[in-house]
């Protein structure tokens, strides 16, 4: 075993051990800052707190606004980040905890748990020797725009901290509780939206003849929607565009409206099916509204990119959760998107999601539900799901392969270990 395995091991046994620490305080913290959300955009009251429960260990600088960033470890070189998202969503909490939100404001989404997991890892990492830099993100606005993400990458914070990669982890119902879910490959959905607005000649119910059908034609794009993302986008590749707002008229119903419009998502997998679909649907929409009399104008709203994992980072946490005692699962990839995909942009990046379960919940809520509500171990789960990202990265960036072996002091962790490397992340990223 090369000397710098053996340090990684080594490092990866002491962390284990330090964590196990102060994980006690971060389940209480958790319980604090889900009390106290956030909404996008004001998040500066949930920074100002992990900053200061950080403030003896790490110096943080303000971005995005709301956002900081902090870093421990070697002052110089390469770096490896982690994410905090630091905003809650516009939800009434219905958990009946008794550390629930209240006002109409909630993390329905977990970020409390990502929040409070970053702070026990990079407090359990002050007192150890990193190889390299370990940079925690903390990010505003994952859940509105503009992104906290893209603001975060345009700052320059990935060059002023050298950071070679950005590991990120999210808690999720759909992963076997205790589990952890990596994967290289397409993971979230690039999340565009598209507006159609359709203008004709108002006019008289009675007198269609001499007006221009704009009803018509709107119905007729929406209908033809499924059928161009059906004909453009190979299947093997997921996309879909939902219509989520058409509307025409007034409330009149002998009254022919001049305008009608159409709002609806976009949600693509590969980068380059984003630009490619909404070209065949502009082509559609105008095509349709001139067969109606009628002109169609459409406008692409641009979102998040694709998040796309980095394979062999993902086949590097696996290897490393099996190490740490945490069950591995299947890569779990959707059509949902995640300001994320702007730091995989940046640099080859890696997003997990970790298993949980809202006690006493059937079915279980999913995310942004109302009562959704993991247990406090969730933060265990999380934290060790970034420290196997930090280990794997730094294996990346010191050029060094995988050894596989137990780590100490992982008895605490949810998940009995027995299912190793199970995410599948091969070379185009199949589970």
């Amino acid at each position: 075993m090369s000397p710098t395995i053996t340090r990684l091991t080594d490092l990866a046994t002491r962390w284990n051990i330090a964590l196990a620490h102060e994980l006690p305080a971060a389940r209480r913290l958790r319980r604090e800052l889900h009390a106290a959300p956030c909404l996008s955009g004001h998040e500066h009251p949930a920074r100002t707190r992990i900053v200061e429960a950080l403030s003896d260990l790490i110096v943080f600088e303000q971005t995005a606004d709301a956002g900081a960033v902090g870093r421990t470890g070697p002052a110089d070189g390469p770096a490896i980040a982690v994410r905090a998202e630091l905003d809650a969503l516009p939800v009434t909490e219905l958990t009946g905890a008794s550390f629930a939100a209240v006002g109409g404001v909630m993390h329905a989404c977990g970020h409390d748990v990502h929040q409070a997991a970053v702070v026990a890892l990079l407090r359990a990492a002050e007192h150890l020797d990193l190889p390299l830099g370990l940079v925690g993100l903390l990010q505003p606005r994952e859940e509105s725009y503009p992104s906290g993400a893209l603001e975060m990458v345009e700052a320059g914070v990935i060059e002023r901290h050298g950071i070679a990669h950005v590991i990120g982890a999210h808690v999720h119902p759909g992963v076997a509780r205790g589990a952890v879910a990596a994967g290289g490959g397409f993971i979230n959905a690039a999340a565009d939206e598209i507006e159609i607005r359709v203008e004709g000649r108002g006019g008289h119910g009675a007198y269609p003849h001499d007006a221009s059908d704009t009803v018509a034609a709107i119905a007729h794009i929406a209908l033809g929607i499924p059928e161009v993302v059906r004909r453009t986008v190979s299947p093997l590749r997921p996309a879909l565009i939902s219509v989520g707002t058409l509307t025409a008229g007034e409330g009149a119903a002998n009254v022919l409206p001049a305008e009608a419009r159409i709002f609806a998502t976009m949600r693509t997998t590969d980068p380059a099916d984003r630009s490619t679909l909404f070209d065949a649907v502009r082509a559609m929409a105008e095509r349709t509204a001139a067969a109606y009399g009628t002109t169609a104008t459409t406008t692409r709203i641009e979102g998040e990119p694709a998040l796309i994992n980095d394979a062999a980072l993902a086949a590097g946490a696996d290897d490393w959760l099996a190490r740490l005692g945490v069950d591995g699962a299947e890569p779990m990839r959707s059509l949902g998107a995640d300001d994320f995909s702007y730091f995989c942009d940046a640099v080859p990046s890696l997003m997990l999601f970790a298993g949980v379960e809202t006690p006493g919940e059937h079915p279980q809520p999913a995310l942004h539900h109302p009562r959704f509500l993991p247990e406090d171990d969730a933060v265990d789960l999380v934290a060790r799901a970034l420290m196997a990202g930090y280990l794997a990265a730094a294996e990346r960036v010191l050029g060094i392969a995988h050894h596989r072996g137990d780590i100490a002091g992982s008895g605490d962790t949810v998940g009995s270990g027995e299912k190793a490397g199970s995410s599948g992340a091969g070379p185009d990223g199949e589970g």
